[in-house]
């Protein structure tokens, strides 16, 4: 198994978690270096954690549950957050919440710990002063959600290959949160690390 790492990028090691700033105008390039590997994205403003990024505002404005090249990602207060700038795969998912313990004790019956997104999150979070209950659906990059026309929800293999990515646009100051997802069917049954960077370029692009 090969993977596209590109230079100047930062990884994530499978099964967890980071956190950055992201000013107003830069760009969040996302990339799946290996292929099949989902990425959980969470954001708040910068000087505002009441405001932060929401599923169904985005979900209402949009009309639509698969977001992609031009769609804008909103805040639970309505005003844009993030707008996608560049989709190498044009499936994401944006209705499920990170995986969390309680989730694979009740879905799959698992005892233990096991690592998981939302833990990760709140980890990587915390430096910044949020808390975990403050987390809400994450913007799950690569991930492949099935809704089918009874309403059952299916997760399947990222349709996601080697070195493809995402491009987000920060339409204002925000504190982001990404992973490396640590659900085993959302990945295809393996855990993979998640690269990212981040890009100045002019709003004219």
């Amino acid at each position: 198994m090969s993977a596209t790492h590109p230079s100047g990028c930062c990884r994530i090691a499978p099964q967890s978690g980071v956190a950055f700033r992201l000013r107003a105008s830069e760009v969040l390039r996302i990339y799946d270096p290996f292929g099949e590997q989902v990425a959980d994205l969470f954001a708040f403003a910068e000087n505002d954690h009441a405001c932060s990024l929401s599923s169904g505002r985005t979900i209402d404005y949009a009309s639509k549950i698969y977001l992609t090249k031009g769609d804008v990602l909103y805040a639970n207060d309505s005003r844009p957050m993030f707008r996608i700038l560049e989709d190498a795969v044009g499936r994401h998912d944006f209705l499920l919440t990170p995986c969390s313990q309680e989730m694979f004790e009740i879905l799959y019956k698992h005892r233990g710990h096991h690592p998981s997104c939302f833990e990760n999150l709140y980890r990587a979070f915390e430096p910044f002063g949020i808390r975990p209950e403050q987390i809400g659906t994450t913007f799950n990059v690569f991930m492949n959600v099935v809704v089918a026309e009874n309403g059952e929800v299916k997760v399947r293999p990222p349709l996601s290959r080697a070195g493809d990515f995402i491009e987000l646009r920060a339409q204002m100051n925000l504190i982001c949160g990404l992973t490396a997802c640590s659900a085993e069917n959302s990945n295809n049954g393996s855990f993979k690390p998640i690269d990212y960077e981040i890009l100045v370029r002019p709003c004219n692009e």
